[in-house]
């Protein structure tokens, strides 16, 4: 056989390139393309790009953070496309100050990055009662950020250098009350103002519409009557939640994690102290610390003699203005309530035992333990609910890693159906009518990159499935259309009654214009004859309830000329005239109030700084987005 192969080399290559290449045709530059759309570039900054699958990893980090704050959010407001071009501004921008302090050679060093470290909360709530980190639990976290101890300190170092580039600008600001009275003077000036609205809706009643009317309207205004494209479409959800209905588990199981767990179930242990204090602090002369050890000493030996006195000497002698009148008691606290030393003393001492004098910064104790209560453990009856869920919970995230593989690669590689990797991991396929590329009433279908692959040419003229898609942490979904309706102008008939409404709205809007713009020529020369409102005083900051096109237009006024009479289009809403009467003086501030204004200006002034600079630095290393939030590229400033 082998002979065969060599002694017809040739013809056997030929019919391997017959083979090869059509499957390479019709499958592997499809899959090329899909895996170079990731690495698509959609911004650039000094040369380099910054693509498609760091922008979604950018913005699903930042999903992820905002819903551990905020767990109710509405998911819509994450994912709209306003929300992902904010992300991949703030992409842009972080990499314009690394770049930037790249470039201005500004470093942090070890010490710099060990103090963030120790300062930082998460990291902080890892440290053990010895004050050492458990590095353990030290990997686990930044793993569930993706990254390793190593990456996770290159990426605070890094954030560290650029802080350097923008943060001396904020910090140079200075602005002096005189300043700040100016700018808030112009920008929160007060006016009084008096207001005839003619609304719209109480001309609606004068507008008689013909069907000769609403046809010439119709005909005019067909984009108002435009269907929007949309599809019937089949949809599958693999997700954590609908995986945790479907496990069993053994009562084995479930009394093990019982065992394993009682300990943290039931709390921590609490202590009962009472405590004689005789202050110093660490930066007093030694000589008066000295002293102060002293009188611990005597007052140690004392209650050695006499431990029954401890109360007593405690409100005679204790310098601890919270406990002293209480006979020092400090009630019951648990691990992590008193500084280190203090508490490593009280958890190593007996019941009613006396310490010996401990040091802390506050100065020497004296301690008498006075009681210990120790955690009551809950009933396994009582927390099986919890402990069900939870072991559900674990096993259905273990079980959704397992099968998100095959969910991905299933519907990628039989993309004319979604009834076989349905069948596979048991799954339903759903189904939804009428879905568009606007998020509409079915959550599974909201996510923006969804919506894009699904009305995208491909899925549209070829029926095909749209890649996976995590629309939510631990939540898969991939969609395909079964019917796809174009947008199309909706005959007349089927949208008459729409045709009248939008008919009248547009004709009380201009009748109602109309009689203002009359009536504001008439009291144009004249304003104090002007018949309107009652008085009322705006601002920027009070608006009192005035649309904001009328209070633009009467701050908009000259201040030289009022009063003055002005006429505002409200558009669909109707028509203003406004009397502009005067400018009222800002109240005076109180002093501290004053203060806060003048920081909280100053603030805004160093942000408004620090923007400017980051333009500056922006058009320095050439910054740009080559995306619209569609997902569309942009033609960039040199055409390509």
């Amino acid at each position: 056989m082998f002979d065969t192969v060599r002694n017809n080399s040739k013809i056997m290559m030929g019919l391997l390139f017959l083979l090869i290449i059509p499957s390479f045709v019709m499958f592997g530059i499809e899959g090329y393309s899909r895996f170079n759309d990731r690495g698509a570039a959609v911004a650039r900054v000094d040369g380099q790009k910054i693509t498609q699958a760091e922008w979604d990893e950018a913005h699903k980090r930042e999903v992820d953070r905002i819903r551990a704050q905020m767990p109710n959010v509405d998911p819509k407001l994450l994912d709209s496309a306003d929300a992902r071009m904010a992300t991949l501004d703030r992409l842009v921008n972080e990499r314009v100050m690394a770049v930037a302090a790249q470039k201005q050679l500004l470093v942090t060093s070890d010490v710099r990055l060990a103090r963030e470290l120790q300062q930082n909360p998460s990291i902080a709530g890892l440290r053990g009662a010895d004050g050492k980190l458990d590095m353990e639990r030290y990997r686990q976290l930044v793993a569930s950020q993706g990254m390793t101890p190593e990456m996770f300190e290159n990426q605070v170092r890094a954030d560290l250098s650029s802080r350097q580039v923008i943060s001396p600008i904020q910090a140079s600001v200075f602005a002096t009350q005189p300043q700040t009275e100016a700018a808030l003077q112009a920008y929160l000036q007060r006016r009084e103002i008096q207001v005839q609205r003619y609304a719209a809706a109480d001309f609606a009643s004068k507008v008689k519409a013909t069907d000769d009317e609403l046809n010439a309207f119709y005909k005019a205004h067909t984009e108002r009557f435009r269907s929007l494209e949309s599809a019937d479409v089949e949809y599958l959800v693999l997700d954590v939640n609908s995986l945790t209905s479907s496990i069993q588990l053994p009562e084995q199981d479930v009394k093990s994690y019982y065992e394993q767990n009682v300990q943290r179930l039931s709390g921590q242990e609490q202590r009962r102290a009472s405590h004689v204090l005789i202050t110093a602090a660490k930066d007093v002369p030694a000589a008066e610390r000295k002293q102060a050890r002293t009188k611990a000493d005597e007052l140690l030996a004392q209650l050695r003699k006499s431990p029954k006195s401890f109360a007593e000497v405690a409100r005679k002698h204790s310098q601890d203005p919270g406990s002293a009148a209480k006979g020092g008691d400090l009630e019951f606290f648990g691990r992590g309530a008193m500084v280190k030393p203090f508490e490593d003393a009280v958890f190593a001492m007996k019941e009613g035992e006396i310490s010996d004098v401990v040091e802390s910064d506050f100065g020497f104790h004296i301690i008498q333990l006075t009681a210990i209560k120790a955690p009551k453990a809950p009933s396994f009856e009582s927390m099986r609910p919890q402990l069900e869920a939870d072991l559900r919970k674990q096993q259905a995230q273990r079980k959704f890693a397992e099968l998100a593989d095959s969910f991905t690669n299933g519907v990628y590689e039989q993309s004319d159906s979604l009834k076989p990797v349905a069948d596979k991991l048991k799954l339903t396929v759903q189904q939804a009518k009428g879905v568009t590329r606007m998020p509409g009433s079915v959550p599974a279908l909201a996510h923006p990159k969804l919506l894009q692959a699904l009305f995208s040419d491909d899925a549209i003229s070829k029926r095909r499935n749209t890649e996976a898609v995590e629309v939510a942490p631990n939540t898969l979904v991939s969609a395909r259309i079964n019917n796809y309706h174009a947008a199309a102008v909706r005959p007349f008939d089927d949208v008459k009654d729409d045709v009248k409404r939008q008919f009248v709205t547009d004709k009380s809007a201009e009748l109602a214009r109309a009689q203002g713009a009359a009536q504001l020529a008439a009291w144009k020369d004249q304003p104090a004859q002007a018949q309107v409102g009652a008085a009322v005083v705006v601002s920027r900051d009070q608006p009192q309830a005035q649309p904001q096109a009328l209070l633009d237009a009467a701050l908009r006024a000259d201040p030289a000329k009022l009063p003055a009479v002005i006429g505002v289009d409200l558009g669909t809403q109707g028509y203003a005239v406004v009397r502009v009467n005067k400018i009222v003086p800002r109240e005076a501030l109180e002093p501290q109030k004053a203060e806060q204004t003048r920081q909280q200006f100053a603030q805004l002034w160093g942000q408004a700084e620090a923007q400017a600079y980051l333009a500056a630095l922006k058009a320095q290393f050439k910054a740009e987005i080559t995306t619209s939030a569609s997902g569309s590229k942009t033609a960039s400033p040199d055409g390509k």
